[in-house]
């Protein structure tokens, strides 16, 4: 009882109306969406040269210690780890197209990491959030939404690529697809009935279906269960080689970086909190700076260990929707991922058709926030369309707040509408317009 209301205190629960058992089962769906990280970020680090057992420590300890500040120092339910699509960057633009060393490009994470914790502690960051209109950021929540949607869509088989249209509708009689359709149906009821835990029973209860009929395998034995070989750290662990970064001359790609991990903090950020309830009548973020610092910290530190640049998972909305408002969620969750040490191999037996689901109904719901937008001024209507439809094509957050902010800033400049935009506004716009130019 003690414990229970020292964590009353600190994290605020009973203020936010959340409790521990409901932090919990956030944390735990938050982990089962996210966890295909630990395997997939190995995987592409590795064929940048990165042994492939480190890359998988390091992806872990990243997550462990960022998320443990975050759930400390911020107080906010985020989870926060290395980024697709930084790790792609990192892999196949920065390595293996420009020519640089696995450590050469680790220095830049590491530069860039600390570009965007001086931008936070010195308050920049969180200037920037305010300077957003709410048209931008109702429209970078949904945003988020229909690409949250679009991951759950692809990872359940449900649209597949196509060279004449670029996506299609997939085989509808293929095993997995019914399986993830079947999930979304379940996971909508669930939620729908107000069960406690929803989205994480029926991920679990789309796994069982799924090893049961043969679609994804399943433990054959103890040692599927237990792995007490804990991956070393040691190849990667302070192998980032600062003075080549420095002397190879890589501003564009340091650039490239800061950008990309900001705006995509940012936009995630402000789509969580906002579905978390947790803004003000503002909408400013609680914590913001805080998160943000950590949110750059952890990119400094992940550099360390060995892997890439972090940002904040959109699959937090899964925890979010579960119903996590503290950062005691965060705290349960590092130790989640924490024991993945031991039990790495288990997350192989949680198939993709299991976790789309809740990815697709999240994105449903984060869809709301788009009656913030005035949909009879031309000037608001179009830059939200564009934020909200460029994330999902481009496979990009930070792409889609980029055509957000531009659109937005160039339709009230040439409008005569100036005066509604911020000066930071301006700024921002040409650094997304510098950055196009420096990454093609």
């Amino acid at each position: 009882m003690r414990l229970n209301r020292l964590l009353d205190q600190f994290f605020k629960l009973t203020e936010r109306k959340t409790t521990v058992k409901r932090e919990f089962l956030a944390a735990l769906t938050t982990f089962v969406t996210v966890s295909y990280i630990i395997l997939v970020n190995p995987v592409i680090l590795s064929e940048a040269g990165i042994p492939k057992e480190a890359a998988l420590a390091a992806t872990i300890f990243g997550i462990v210690i960022t998320s443990m500040i975050m759930g400390l120092w911020a107080n906010l339910p985020i989870v926060i780890g290395p980024g697709m699509g930084l790790n792609a960057f990192f892999t196949y633009t920065v390595v293996l197209k420009q020519g640089l060393s696995w450590e050469t490009a680790l220095g830049a994470v590491f530069i860039s990491g600390l570009c965007f914790f001086l931008l936070s502690i010195f308050g920049i960051s969180e200037k920037v959030v305010k300077a957003i209109p709410k048209t931008l950021k109702a429209s970078i929540t949904a945003g988020i939404g229909l690409f949250i949607a679009f991951i759950g869509l692809k990872n359940g088989g449900i649209v597949v690529p196509d060279e004449a249209t670029f996506v299609a509708l997939g085989d509808m009689t293929n095993i997995g697809t019914i399986l993830a359709i079947s999930g979304i149906v379940l996971t909508a009821v669930l939620t729908a009935l107000n069960v406690r835990g929803g989205i994480i029973l029926s991920i679990l209860i789309i796994s069982a279906a799924s090893m049961v009929l043969g679609n994804s395998p399943s433990p054959q034995g103890i040692s599927d269960f237990l792995s007490f070989q804990i991956p070393s750290i040691e190849p990667t662990f302070m192998a980032m080689d600062l003075k080549a970064a420095i002397g190879y001359g890589i501003l564009s790609i340091i650039f490239s970086f800061t950008i990309v991990e900001l705006f995509d903090t940012l936009a995630t950020l402000i789509g969580l909190t906002k579905k978390a309830n947790l803004t003000d009548e503002h909408g400013n973020v609680p914590n913001m700076n805080r998160a943000l610092t950590t949110g750059a910290f952890g990119t400094m530190v992940s550099a360390v260990l060995g892997s890439t640049a972090m940002n904040t998972y959109v699959e937090n909305a899964t925890g979010i929707a579960a119903g996590a408002r503290t950062g005691l969620k965060a705290i349960f969750a590092a130790l989640l991922f924490l024991l993945t040490l031991l039990f790495a191999p288990l997350i192989q037996f949680i198939p993709s058709v299991a976790t789309a689901p809740a990815l697709i109904i999240i994105g449903a719901f984060m869809l709301t926030e788009l009656k913030e937008v005035d949909f009879d001024d031309l000037t608001e209507l179009i830059p939200a369309f564009l934020a909200l439809i460029m994330m999902p094509l481009t496979y990009s957050i930070a792409e889609g707040v980029a055509f957000g902010f531009l659109s937005y800033t160039l339709i009230k400049l040439f409008t005569g509408r100036a005066k509604e935009l911020h000066w930071l506004m301006y700024l921002i716009s040409a650094a997304f317009i510098v950055n196009f130019f420096l990454i093609g």
